[in-house]
């Protein structure tokens, strides 16, 4: 007999939160049964991630930094059978460093209800077409390759998630020749508005028409938000409802200008609105670019030359305090012992060795 396939730690999380969830239901009296959705965070380092999904769950607690891919969920009742939908959050930290891991929770089994929260942090503009670039292109890498494998056992999945897609933006829109639509529903939000508000207007001109271009190029949400400002951060929170539980947007909270926080719905802008990338004519006629949105990457990056947002890893995680464990910790520090051992011996050996001493002896830890 097959053994059965063994559960990564994230399905177990999952199966243990659902559990969770139908006993609770069940202990109310009410039906275990609703919707059930899936939205992955990824963005820039500290930009915010952690803050929205906590504002979002209405948890009053302090936010600590995204080691590698973290899970929480949240629920909402609807109706007055008390039937709950229940949305699976998962959130991807260290910026681009661990953008591979975006694999585990975006599976042929989630890829219909899942969706993309892509987190920028406005203050950094140097990092910011890097970051989001890699992390996009990533995760649109990988939900090809997901879809692909998906349409073994459903061929009209493409077309599905198509049509999904151009649902969002509008059948009809003027410039439909001209995008690329993302698969998955996708959200940008541009942080730290606090800062950036104090930037030069021209540069806040070129990175606020920056970022429209690329979410209507991919057929995405944007909006600029700020954890010191309650009425962005609900506007934030009111997209996350959308993507977890299919609330309906406000289209009233658009806004365009760039000395004001931009708020721009699914398939609500245009590129006559956005106009041409901030480059000169004699540069335009020039460019070798071969896309609008390689031609808006070389106007950007231009204006602000981008640096590798991937860096050392210089603080250890074990020495945190907030993921103290004592048993661990003493094992860890055991070890640590004997491998400090094991080099003092090792290199008392190769001593002995180049010395021409008998280099006899055995390590022992």
């Amino acid at each position: 007999m097959p053994k059965d396939k063994e559960k990564s730690i994230w399905d177990i999380a999952i199966l243990e939160a659902e559990q969770k969830h139908a006993t609770e239901s069940k202990e109310q009296g009410g039906e275990t049964k609703g919707s059930e959705n899936h939205i992955l965070f990824i963005g820039s380092k500290n930009a915010g991630k952690t803050s929205i999904i906590l504002r979002f769950l209405e948890k009053e607690e302090a936010p600590k930094p995204t080691i590698a891919l973290e899970y929480t969920f949240g629920r909402r009742a609807k109706g007055h059978n008390m039937v709950k939908d229940i949305c699976h959050i998962w959130e991807l930290g260290g910026g681009t460093f661990l953008s591979q891991l975006t694999e585990i929770p975006l599976s042929e089994d989630t890829i219909m209800s899942s969706s993309l929260m892509v987190v920028m942090d406005l203050s950094q503009p140097y990092e910011l077409w890097h970051t989001m670039e890699t992390l996009i292109k990533g995760a649109l890498d990988h939900v090809e390759q997901v879809i692909s494998k998906a349409a073994r056992n459903d061929p009209k999945i493409q077309d599905k998630i198509k049509e999904r897609a151009w649902k969002r933006i509008g059948i009809d829109h003027p410039d439909r020749d001209m995008l690329d639509p993302f698969p998955l529903p996708l959200v940008i939000v541009g942080t730290k508005y606090d800062v950036y508000q104090d930037f030069d207007p021209e540069k806040r001109k070129v990175i606020s028409k920056t970022l429209r271009f690329i979410a209507h190029n991919y057929g995405a949400a944007l909006q600029f938000s700020s954890n010191k400002t309650d009425a962005l951060m609900s506007r934030t929170k009111n997209l996350v409802s959308h993507l977890a539980f299919g609330t309906t947007l406000s289209l009233k909270t658009i806004s365009i200008d760039p000395n004001k926080p931009i708020s721009v719905p699914f398939g609500l802008d245009s590129l006559e609105q956005i106009g041409l990338p901030p480059v000169a004519d004699d540069d335009l006629g020039r460019s070798n670019a071969r896309t609008p949105l390689d031609l808006w990457k070389q106007a950007f990056t231009s204006y602000f030359p981008q640096k590798s947002t991937i860096k050392a890893i210089v603080e250890d995680p074990s020495k945190d305090p907030q993921y103290a464990e004592a048993a661990v910790d003493n094992m860890r520090e055991q070890k640590n012992k004997e491998l400090e051992r094991y080099r003092k011996q090792a290199e008392r050996r190769a001593k002995e060795n180049k010395t021409g001493g008998s280099g006899e002896g055995t390590l022992r830890l």
